[in-house]
C-alpha cells in the first residue's frame, strides 16, 4: 500500500470515524483507555454475544492516529469472533512493534505498518487495541 493511499485511509476513518457515538445500552462492555503521555482518551462499548462481536461503538478525545486506528479496529473486528479478534490484535501489536505478523488479517490496519518509525506515536495507534482486547477478557469473566 503506497503512502498516499495510507494517508487517504487515515483522513477518512479520522474525519468520518466509523461507529462513533456512545449509547446508553448495560448489555455493552465499557472501557475507558487514556494515553498518560498525551490527551488520547477512548471509550469504548463492546457487545459480545454467542463468542462473537456484534457490535462495537466509542468516543472520546483523541488524535489523528488514535481516532483513525479506533474507527478501523472497530470496523475491522465488529462481526469477528472473540477468537478472531485476539488473533488479529496480537498480529496488530506484531506489526507495531516489528515483528512477523499476517497482514491479510489485518485488513486497512495495515495502515499503520511503519508507525514504528515514529515511536512516540505507537501508543496512540495501540490505545483503542489495547481496550478491545481488555473488553474481550472482561467478556469471558461473565
Amino acid at each position: 500500500m503506497d503512502n498516499n493511499t495510507k494517508r487517504s485511509i487515515i483522513l477518512e476513518h479520522y474525519q468520518n470515524p466509523k461507529n462513533k457515538g456512545l449509547i446508553n445500552d448495560d448489555t455493552y462492555i465499557k472501557i475507558n483507555m487514556n494515553n498518560d503521555s498525551c490527551i488520547d482518551e477512548v471509550n469504548l462499548m463492546v457487545k459480545i454475544e454467542n463468542g462473537r462481536i456484534i457490535d462495537a461503538k466509542f468516543d472520546g478525545e483523541a488524535c489523528a492516529i488514535c481516532t483513525s486506528s479506533t474507527s478501523i479496529m472497530l470496523d475491522t473486528l465488529i462481526g469477528k469472533t472473540k477468537e478472531q479478534a485476539l488473533d488479529i490484535i496480537k498480529n496488530f501489536y506484531n506489526m507495531i512493534e516489528e515483528k512477523k505478523y499476517n497482514e491479510e488479517i489485518l485488513e486497512q490496519a495495515n495502515v499503520y505498518n511503519d508507525i514504528y518509525k515514529q515511536p512516540n506515536r505507537k501508543k496512540c495507534a495501540l490505545l483503542a487495541w489495547w481496550g478491545m482486547e481488555k473488553s474481550i477478557k472482561e467478556s469471558e469473566k461473565n
